[in-house]
């Protein structure tokens, strides 16, 4: 048995991104109004805060405005507002038709919003809340949990100095036990305790399938010629053909630089297509291409995002804790936005703590959680948008998008309808033999590249010899059943080469996991199509190392 250091907080929060620090920042906000003394702990993954953190962004400020009023006079790190919107359709590799603003749903304006480095701004965020009291402790992953007759009572930090076969280097440190009255889990989207709790307390048995899409970001240096501060730029149609729905985007950024990515949803059907490889030959469209020619790539980075919305949303509170932002799965897909609800989650669940550690009467379920939530303007929100999504799956990209142009332009998302959609992303592959191969260009090293050099570009490291932080349930099925059903999508759908099928000596296929590449996805725990791989976290302060994403 382990001897591990405990430590007693009030509060421990897990994930030092939008919703956690928002978290964490009411809390100490509210415990100074009301002369409270809160001990507060935010506990980060990443080898500092916003080293995880990837996300377009277009940012809306409707939660910041209500957290700290003042940003702009602290320097929070908004600086460069949109100014335009461009929406077009791209038809094939050479053509796009730019839609009118009138035919486009109105959740896709960005008018007064600001394009950001979200890995920056949660920067600015922890430094707001450590000024507050709030202790941060970035570099220390949250391994598993604390449940004692059944209740969170915590969270157990990973062992550190574990080789791949379980021993104890000459470095090793046991994790400490971080108990707290309340635990509020914002590891962002697929998170790995989240998951575990979704499953013990059954928090997902009203709530449809979450769904998902894998995000692909990078940054360019562009020519000043070239870079117009400020405009937004979206896309649907090519390179994804009708039987896989997403969209493309290029932000105008500060600086000379611009932002470029595309969202694939994981729902697609054939499992012969490479996400990234997607985005790599999205680049040379005209639109984007006119852009990045002549420019210098500087960042590369991938995860997946929690689209279901509405339907998907599990219960969010359970005794002792609280689920907030995309660990839920509160993201505004009719916005392609999640940054503005996940910090309104975290702050709804600061005030219900508050008040329930002011009264004398312990209450371990936060039952008033969800009364509070509901009656919120993200719900209302995700209310109005809770069709989004179901209907692009339903009726497809143009009759999906014209219902959602009708019930957000004319009805405000109010039109009698409900739509759901109940097919879990991993059982919408379909058999190799129903699927046609891609067969995807060479990268020419100017505009596409491969995985390799882009996980470069990500700053990706992981300890020596540590445990693989991947697991197999079983670790026949990558050959005999995903292999042969499904070719193994894993070698495609990763965006960082982690997986690969090789020959062993006796010329026989062999699954390889090459677990030091890991850029943190989650796309293999979302889309197996046999459910047989667990992402879990790696020793503290493994990972990508993102500077400005």
């Amino acid at each position: 048995m382990v001897e591990r250091e405990t430590m007693e907080f009030d509060v421990v929060i897990v994930g030092a991104g939008p919703a956690g620090l928002s978290c964490a920042i009411r809390l100490a906000q509210q415990a100074q109004a009301k002369q409270q003394e809160l001990m507060i702990c935010v506990v980060e993954k990443g080898s500092e805060v916003g080293a995880h953190i990837l996300s377009g962004a277009v940012f809306e400020t409707t939660a910041l405005d209500e957290l700290i009023p003042n940003w702009a006079e602290k320097g929070a790190p908004l600086h460069t507002k949109v100014t335009h919107d461009e929406i077009y359709l791209f038809k094939d590799e050479q053509s796009a038709r730019a839609l009118p603003h009138l035919i486009v749903p109105k959740t896709f304006m960005n008018e007064g919003n600001y394009i950001v480095s979200m890995g920056n701004v949660c920067r600015w965020l922890a430094e707001q809340a450590e000024a507050l009291g709030v202790e941060i402790f970035p570099g220390f992953s949250a391994h598993s949990l604390i449940i004692e007759d059944e209740q969170v009572k915590g969270i157990v930090t990973g062992d550190m100095g574990v080789d791949k076969n379980g021993e104890h280097k000459d470095s090793y440190m046991p994790g400490m036990e971080l108990r707290a009255k309340y635990t509020v889990f914002a590891e962002g989207c697929r998170g790995h305790l989240g998951k575990q709790l979704i499953k013990y307390f059954e928090l997902d048995k009203d709530a449809t399938p979450q769904h998902y899409g894998i995000g692909f970001k990078e940054i360019w240096q562009v020519s000043p010629d070239k870079h117009q501060a400020g405009l937004v730029v979206h896309g649907a149609g090519w390179p994804l053909d009708d039987n896989a729905h997403g969209g493309s985007f290029m932000y105008h950024a500060e600086d000379n630089q611009v932002v470029v990515g595309l969202i694939i949803d994981l729902n697609y059907e054939n499992t012969y297509l490479s996400p990234f490889d997607e985005f790599q030959r999205m680049k040379h469209h005209p639109v984007f291409a006119k852009v990045l020619e002549g420019a210098t790539r500087i960042a590369y980075g991938a995860r997946a995002i929690a689209k279901g919305g509405l339907h998907s949303l599990p219960k969010m509170h359970f005794p002792g804790g609280l689920l907030v932002g995309c660990d839920a799965g509160t993201l505004n897909f009719a916005k392609i936005k999640g940054n503005h609800t996940a910090m309104k989650s975290g702050m709804i669940a600061a005030d219900c703590i508050v008040a329930a550690l002011a009264k004398e009467d312990y209450v371990a379920d936060l039952a008033v959680y969800a009364d509070k939530f509901k009656s919120s303007w993200v719900y209302d929100e995700l209310y109005r948008s809770r069709n989004f999504g179901p209907a692009m799956h339903k009726f497809g990209r143009i009759l999906g998008g014209a219902y959602n142009m009708i019930d957000q332009n004319l009805f405000s998302g109010s039109l009698p309808f409900t739509l759901k959609d109940t097919v879990p992303d991993h059982a919408c592959l379909k058999h190799k033999s129903q699927c046609q191969p891609l067969n995807y260009p060479k990268p020419d090293g100017k505009l596409s590249f491969d995985k390799l050099s882009s996980v470069f570009l990500s700053n990706t490291n992981h300890e020596e010899s540590q445990p693989c932080h991947l697991h197999l349930a079983d670790a026949a099925i990558p050959i005999q059943v995903n292999l042969a059903q499904f070719a193994e999508p894993a070698q495609r759908y990763c965006p960082a080469g982690v997986y690969e099928v090789a020959k062993d000596e006796q010329g026989e296929d062999k699954f390889v996991i090459n677990a030091q590449n890991c850029i943190h996805c989650k796309t293999c725990d979302i889309k197996d199509p046999s459910q047989n791989i667990t992402w879990v976290t790696p020793e503290g302060a493994g990972g990508p190392n993102y500077p400005n994403m």
